[in-house]
């Protein structure tokens, strides 16, 4: 198996864009009345750019993060003509450090649940708390262990044109993790070509959550259940969450 988002990066747009409608509705509300304050903001694990970019065009300076070294080249390319330019950094959200401070710092899509450890969203905390000004804001979301369970398992089969993803996933409850072995068959000319790689998940309970950040010196955390914002109703009761995390002015 290869590192995530190795060759998943390339097709994230593809299979993954047409599911953001919930975060992106959650963002409006949430931070409604905080994005018109903000001029430095950090789009945390930012994958191919998405977010980033939505963020310029309302003015804003972004600093745009992510692990992923294929990630990192398409938030580049999708950012290059926006004004004012995007910053595109390759660092680990558990120690990424910023030039300077900024109002808001995002983290979406479950990206928080993607650390190797349960004892990593201590880091992930720290490290957003240093990256933030007194009082500036951590949006994020993640999966909860019932959602592990609802959707963390069996095989998910989809197709697009040259393109046939097999995401055979599972969970262990009394681990706090999940797991899926992608398999991606991509047609290059006459021949199917074969890539594999895993992604990991672990999640929190919302008391360790709210201690966590409490104990990296956040005074406020706001929660909202995901699924209110699925019109669909693709997100289950409980199986994600919403968070909205204040910096401490003191």
């Amino acid at each position: 198996m290869n590192k995530p988002y190795r060759w998943l990066a390339q097709y994230y747009d593809a299979l993954f864009l047409p599911h953001r409608s919930p975060i992106d509705a959650a963002r409006q509300r949430v931070l409604g009345r905080i994005l018109p304050r903000v001029h430095k903001a950090c789009d945390l694990a930012c994958g191919t750019g998405t977010t980033a970019l939505m963020l310029a065009q309302r003015g804003i300076r972004v600093y745009a993060i992510d692990l992923s070294s294929q990630m990192c080249r398409l938030a580049r390319e999708k950012v290059s003509r926006v004004s004012p330019p995007v910053r595109v950094l390759q660092a680990d959200m558990r120690s990424f450090r910023l030039p300077e401070p900024v109002d808001l710092v995002l983290c979406e899509y479950d990206a928080v649940n993607h650390v190797p450890k349960k004892a990593d969203l201590k880091r992930v905390a720290a490290a957003v708390q240093r990256a933030l000004r007194p009082g500036g804001y951590f949006f994020f979301d993640v999966n909860n262990a019932p959602g592990f369970k609802s959707y963390w398992t069996g095989t998910v089969w989809v197709e697009r044109p040259g393109l046939i993803v097999m995401m055979r996933n599972g969970h262990r409850s009394q681990l706090d993790r999940a797991w899926s072995d992608i398999d991606l068959f991509v047609r290059e000319r006459k021949h199917w070509q074969r890539y594999q790689e895993r992604v990991e998940e672990v999640c929190w309970s919302s008391g360790e959550i709210r201690r966590i950040f409490r104990d990296a010196g956040f005074d406020r955390l706001r929660a909202w259940d995901a699924a209110p914002f699925c019109k669909n109703r693709v997100v289950s009761v409980g199986c994600r969450t919403i968070y909205l995390a204040r910096k401490s002015e003191g």
